[in-house]
């Protein structure tokens, strides 16, 4: 569940209560009281287990570095993008207000320490869904493309851009026009093209996720930029990452069928995780999807579970949600939500492969075995 106990989380913490008690008036842990008991408290377990990962330099090395690698801390250098003050900043600039006014091929830029991205078109019309033409073009080009060890970094630049139209092309066809554009003619809302391109301004980057991590293993062993953006793009398609909206679109046709409040309790209490609210790394509120949602109008049952989701789980909404309020209000199709995704992240799988291309050294952690011990008695 996404709240605990007091005891719970002393447990977890392995801390004094007036420690607890201390991280929750510093507004590091989340407290609320308990809806059975108000004399009680409950606090948030993605904030405890935060703290519990941070809790003192004795652990072993291992042990710090397996929580890291589950969730949270950093664990490589980056200036492309990071979570600062509950904000996301791109190169120190807040990506909600470049979204105001800037193109994805402008971010490209900023994020890729290059001039504007020059978009030519490589692929023909899409065939099949965008996911699958999506996946088979850019396998194409992994065959073929050269490795990125060794190259100039304004020759990969030039392929960085032209991965992303090999991309682009295959999922939404052959347009003229920036990205934002291309995509809003391609599902006949033209007239909601600004928001298009807030939206993929807002995806481009959200440092070291899991997608971006895939695409930075593999440019670390040298493999071609194109490579790179397939591992990151095959992470995406996960329920936990890029495919959360399609989760959240099952939660919206339970809400349909039996109200937002039930279908909330019912998806908490069958223990999956909760699709497009929170977010570990926001614990005040994702920024990206309030820039988005202050300009889209309140609909059903959008709004209800937005307020289930508070009431019973003490969670706001995410990108994820926002993205798909966004195609509900629009009028997108159904794998709108993924598309701008997978388009808008690109731009920062290619800007983290080509700092990865430059830092010039394989990411390979060590597993930390729990199999058993040697065995000495011979080969079977």
């Amino acid at each position: 569940m996404v709240w605990m106990t007091a005891a719970e989380a002393l447990d977890m913490l392995n801390v004094r209560p007036q420690t607890l008690y201390a991280n929750v008036s510093r507004g590091k842990i989340r407290a609320k009281a308990d809806d059975n008991d108000p004399r009680r408290s409950l606090y948030h377990r993605d904030d405890v287990l935060r703290m519990a990962r941070r809790a003192n330099g004795r652990r072993k090395v291992e042990t710090v570095s397996t929580q890291t690698m589950q969730y949270g801390d950093p664990v490589l250098p980056s200036s492309i993008s990071t979570i600062a003050d509950g904000r996301l900043l791109y190169r120190g600039h807040d990506a909600a207000t470049l979204a105001d006014n800037a193109s994805l091929e402008d971010i490209a830029a900023l994020l890729w320490e290059g001039k504007p991205a020059e978009i030519r078109h490589t692929e023909p019309a899409a065939n099949g869904s965008p996911l699958e033409a999506g996946l088979l073009a850019l396998a194409r080009r992994s065959a073929q493309d050269a490795p990125s060890l060794g190259r100039p970094i304004d020759e990969l630049r030039t392929e960085a851009a032209s991965v992303l139209a090999t991309l682009v092309d295959a999922m939404v066809g052959r347009q003229p026009g920036y990205i934002s554009q291309r995509l809003a003619r391609a599902w006949h809302a033209d007239t909601h093209e600004d928001l298009i391109r807030r939206a993929l301004v807002l995806m481009a980057d959200n440092e070291l996720n899991a997608s971006t991590f895939a695409t930075r293993v593999a440019i670390s062993t040298g493999a071609s930029l194109a490579a790179g953006v397939l591992a990151g793009f095959t992470t995406l398609t996960g329920p936990r990452h890029g495919g959360a909206t399609a989760e959240f679109a099952r939660l919206i046709e339970q809400a349909r069928r039996h109200g937002a409040d039930q279908a909330m309790r019912d998806w908490l209490a069958s223990g999956q995780p909760l699709p497009a609210f929170g977010h570990p790394l926001y614990s005040d509120g994702d920024p990206r999807a309030r820039a988005l949602i202050k300009l889209l109008p309140e609909i059903q049952p959008h709004a209800a579970l937005a307020g289930a989701a508070e009431k019973q789980a003490g969670e706001l909404p995410n990108i994820d949600y926002a993205l798909s309020l966004l195609a509900a209000a629009c009028g997108l199709p159904k794998d709108a939500s993924f598309i701008l995704f997978a388009v808008g992240r690109c731009v920062g799988w290619l800007a983290h492969a080509l700092e990865q291309v430059q830092a010039n050294r394989l990411i390979r952690p060590r597993a930390s075995y729990t199999g058993p011990a040697a065995i000495n008695a011979g080969i079977y």
